[in-house]
């Protein structure tokens, strides 16, 4: 009698948590429903124009043009009025002699060009950086938004799990009842049912926390809810090694700062070498003397940088300003070697991840799919237990999931691989809503 009481309290216990998961799951599907699909293209658009972290890189390359013109002006000159000779009673009006003056420093011909040229390379330096950050937050999206799909897709792979657990309760629940199976049998689907439903709540947490990171990037609220992104492409990248070489030699935001930082060094040594001119001071004098007729004077002062006590500063900035060309050019020598080895690396690994998602979608997933209907099989005939067949249907589960996340990786290192090169990839793969 007891057997027969509990029996029926364990059939309810596992139907109440398959409808209350099953009913979750449709709540959540309903919802994302509503919601207009994510496109990528326009998440990207949306973010180059609103994220703060771009903005200030806009604003300071706007910063820097605004020096050239500052580098390229002479000093503000000076009036001068000068008193000489005036009586204790300090009537400035009887003083022998007043001076008017007005003066103006000419920096020796050539230096305010290479002023100007090292303000405007400097302008240049903070616009590729600013393309950079680009190329970075476009990245970023990219894997925040493939991100959110494998979240997406985990939790869809897990209530599919419960559904086809549901189908083996129901074998289970009739062998029982034909007394060819055990009370074991159904405990196990118990036990099973209970670990998933503790493994929604954390499913659920990493996709929250996908949408506030693609959110945040998106300078949107991180509370927003956002909807399923599409899934990833499919195809077999065929971009050839040399060819991406190239193109990253001249797009490469990070090269091209690197050349422009060499050219900004040799324009700051051609003006440490300037400095052994000298300066000029140019004053233009109005004389009004007291009972005596008035005159004009004028006087020019130019600096001595070529003294033995004062050279050896000079002598320093030269070579100091040398240096910089040389570090700047290993420096740049060093980024071109950095980037065939990341164009190297990443390739291999777009084209390895391509390898594994086709294993698994040819070999791996339809030889899993065939051994869940084989143990489905042997489980009614009795010739394997159910242990068995719980563990080929999350083998099943479990190997879908890693064909997706074989997918996003893929397209996490294409991201990168784009961010490395300074440009879009001219590829479009095929989307994978045929994916298993």
């Amino acid at each position: 009698m007891a057997r027969t009481i509990r029996f029926p309290l364990l059939a309810i216990t596992i139907v109440s948590l398959s409808c209350w998961t099953g009913a979750r799951y449709v709540a959540s599907a309903a919802d994302q429903t509503d919601r207009p699909p994510l496109v990528l293209p326009d998440l990207i658009h949306e973010a180059l124009a609103r994220n703060p972290e771009l903005v200030a890189a806009r604003q300071q390359w706007e910063a820097a043009t605004k020096r050239v013109l500052q580098a390229r002006s002479l000093d503000d000159p000076t009036v001068s009025v000068h008193w000489w000779n005036f009586p204790q009673s300090f009537n400035l009006g009887r003083a022998d002699n007043i001076i008017i003056g007005l003066s103006q420093k000419f920096p020796f011909p050539g230096k305010l060009a290479l002023r100007e040229e090292i303000a405007s390379r400097s302008a240049e330096i903070a616009e590729q950086a600013f393309r950079a950050k680009e190329r970075d937050l476009i990245a970023r999206v990219k894997g925040a938004y493939y991100d959110l799909f494998l979240d997406h897709k985990a939790i869809q792979v897990h209530h599919e799990q419960i559904d086809l657990l549901k189908q083996f309760v129901e074998i289970a629940i009739a062998k029982f009842r034909a007394g060819k199976g055990s009370q074991v049998d159904v405990l196990k689907a118990q036990v099973e049912l209970s670990t998933l439903h503790q493994e929604l709540p954390i499913l659920e947490q990493r996709r929250d926390t996908s949408q506030a990171k693609l959110n945040q990037l998106l300078d949107r609220d991180p509370r927003l809810p956002l909807a399923s992104p599409q899934p990833p492409r499919e195809g077999r990248f065929d971009q050839d090694l040399e060819d991406l070489y190239r193109v990253a030699a001249t797009a490469r935001p990070e090269l091209k700062a690197a050349e422009l930082e060499i050219q900004r060094n040799e324009r700051s040594h051609a003006l440490a070498q300037r400095q052994y001119y000298p300066d000029f001071d140019v004053t233009f004098q109005r004389f009004q003397n007291f009972q005596a007729n008035d005159g004009f004077g004028a006087y020019l002062a130019v600096n001595v940088p070529f003294a033995f006590w004062t050279k050896p500063k000079y002598d320093a900035a030269a070579h100091e300003a040398a240096a910089g060309v040389a570090a700047a050019r290993a420096d740049r020598h060093t980024l071109e070697n950095m980037t065939r080895f990341q164009i190297r690396d990443l390739l291999a690994k777009v084209r390895a991840n391509w390898e594994v998602a086709v294993l698994y979608k040819t070999t791996v997933i339809p030889q899993a799919e065939q051994n869940v209907a084989a143990a489905r099989a042997g489980y009614r005939a009795g010739r394997s237990g159910f242990s068995d067949l719980i563990d080929a249907d999350r083998a099943w589960r479990g190997f879908q999931l890693e064909y997706y996340r074989a997918l996003v990786e893929r397209e996490h290192r294409l991201a990168e691989l784009e961010q490395v090169i300074g440009t879009d990839l001219n590829w479009n793969g095929q989307n994978g809503r045929n994916a298993p």
